[in-house]
């Protein structure tokens, strides 16, 4: 029996999903959370045999919940996900992450990609994986990076300054260099850019 901890901060998407894979005769939902970091706790709660995350969750993400868990046991993640960016491929499988499926997978695949998992494969979608190789590096660095995120979210300079524990002029530095490297008029634009790339 394949034991599986489900989370998908959409209940209706969630639900329809552990009702589906409950159908499969060695496949259980032990859990199901809402969100990222009530993925994490039901992870250590029940040691599970794979962990299902949607990617886009409000507060903790899929990708977060999957480096944390990775970070704290060897319980593989697969990833699903409407928002089948390259630049995510690419985070995703450096954070471990051992699958990768678009949401419109039928259940069927679904299934047979998690016992794939479970047996020590991996899984990718073949339309991502091309776009990821065709895709450009990311010319951000990690500061930029995590700045770009603050600003998605419409955060102010002092506001990310104080959550980063940098300087304003110095927050300022990292977003005028973004936003060159991006050449993005604004730091807002140059968060879209950088989550439409998916390398945020």
């Amino acid at each position: 029996m394949i034991r599986v901890v489900l989370a998908d901060d959409e209940d209706l998407v969630r639900g329809a999903l552990a009702s589906l894979l409950d159908l499969e005769p060695d496949i259980e939902v032990l859990a199901q959370a809402a969100d990222g970091a009530a993925a994490v706790e039901l992870t250590r709660e029940h040691r599970p045999d794979l962990v299902l995350l949607d990617l886009e969750m409000a507060g903790t993400d899929g990708l977060a919940a999957a480096e944390t868990i990775g970070a704290e046991s060897d319980v593989p993640v697969v990833i699903v996900t409407r928002h089948a960016r390259h630049g995510v491929l690419k985070r995703a499988l450096g954070a471990g992450v051992r699958a990768f499926v678009p949401k419109v997978t039928p259940a069927p695949k679904l299934s047979a990609i998690l016992r794939d998992v479970h047996a020590g494969g991996r899984y990718v979608d073949p339309e991502l994986a091309a776009s990821a190789l065709s895709a450009s590096a990311c010319p951000l660095s990690e500061r930029e990076l995590e700045l770009l995120r603050h600003s998605l979210d419409g955060a102010t300079v002092a506001s990310i300054a104080a959550a980063t524990n940098l300087a304003q002029g110095t927050v300022r530095n990292y977003l005028s260099s973004a936003m060159s490297k991006l050449d993005a008029e604004t730091r807002y634009a140059a968060a879209r850019r950088a989550w439409e790339e998916g390398w945020i």
